[in-house]
């Protein structure tokens, strides 16, 4: 049986009833610490809503995306439409955890197939007693190629080069890869954010090696300056990696994000497959529910 708003608000009137009202729950993705991490509101009942709303409620939070829940079409628990401030995205990774770990509280569901403009993800959900405590998402596999404006992206950001190819990943967003020469060039980074807004795509740097990774991902062009976890970039990370023999397939990665806007988060990630064949593309990670409140609906 799919998911019904009457799950998560049980008291809740009906849409389009007089005195009805849009609740939402803020919670704070790819952390296990409240405040941290990145934030992200789940309207659970967005019944009744046409795309222009959802838009504008979106451009109201004004936080990195806002996720809008209906009843599942497709087969899912539920559907889902999300939506940074600028514009509505097919996927992403921190809306779609953040999302099941609203859905599967009340549901008690230990996994959740999200329907989402890529396809349906399922997201698999570990407990300690009642609570959830973590998720891992099986990412849509990307597609990639070279980015064809790799310079201009360089000097947008301000450094001179990348240590491996700079390519473009699509798995509903876009997200170009520069790998730099270490974890302090990362944290230095202060791009040009007018020259980079020209550039529809999310700017993904990153250093490390082995296991351990830091990433900064800037996408001004899609109403976020910079992101403070990008679970849509953890996924094609590993898969940059393991093709470029920095790691081998099949190895899971943690990937350190979000200091320098003082949200630290942790994402982990695994691509397994060949450089031949990738077959499965998994990221996984914490959340913790810090805040509900409802709008007016106008």
């Amino acid at each position: 049986m799919g998911y019904k708003p009457a799950d998560m608000d049980p008291d809740k009137l009906e849409p389009g009833r007089s005195g009805a009202g849009l609740r939402y729950v803020r919670v704070d993705v790819f952390t296990d610490h409240p405040l941290e991490g990145n934030q992200l509101a789940v309207f659970t009942d967005a019944r009744g809503l046409v795309p222009e709303q959802m838009q504008r409620l979106a451009r109201e939070m004004n936080l990195s995306e806002s996720v809008f829940v209906l009843p599942p079409e497709n087969g899912g628990d539920a559907r889902i439409r999300i939506f940074t401030p600028a514009t509505e995205l097919p996927f992403a990774g921190h809306p779609i955890l953040g999302s099941a770990f609203v859905i599967g509280d009340p549901l008690q569901r230990n996994r959740l197939r999200l329907e989402t403009g890529r396809g349906i993800v399922q997201v698999e959900l570990t407990r300690e007693g009642i609570q959830i405590v973590f998720g891992r998402m099986q990412q849509p596999i990307p597609s990639w190629r070279r980015y064809d404006r790799e310079a201009e992206l360089l000097a947008a950001l301000g450094v001179a080069s990348s240590r491996l190819p700079v390519e473009a990943y699509d798995n509903g967003p876009i997200h170009v890869y520069v790998g730099l020469e270490n974890e302090a060039a990362v944290a230095a980074l202060k791009p040009n954010f007018t020259a980079l807004a020209n550039l529809p795509v999310g700017a993904n740097c990153f250093a490390g090696s082995g296991r351990f990774w830091k990433t900064r991902m800037f996408a001004p062009a899609l109403g976020v300056a910079e992101d403070p976890a990008t679970g849509s970039a953890a996924g094609p990370l590993a898969v940059h990696l393991a093709r470029h023999r920095q790691i081998p397939f099949g190895e899971e990665i943690e990937i350190h994000q979000g200091v320098e806007l003082r949200r630290p988060s942790v994402l982990y990630a695994r691509a397994s497959g060949s450089e031949n064949k990738v077959e499965r593309v998994e990221v996984g990670g914490s959340a913790v529910i810090v805040a509900r409140g409802e709008f007016r609906r106008y």
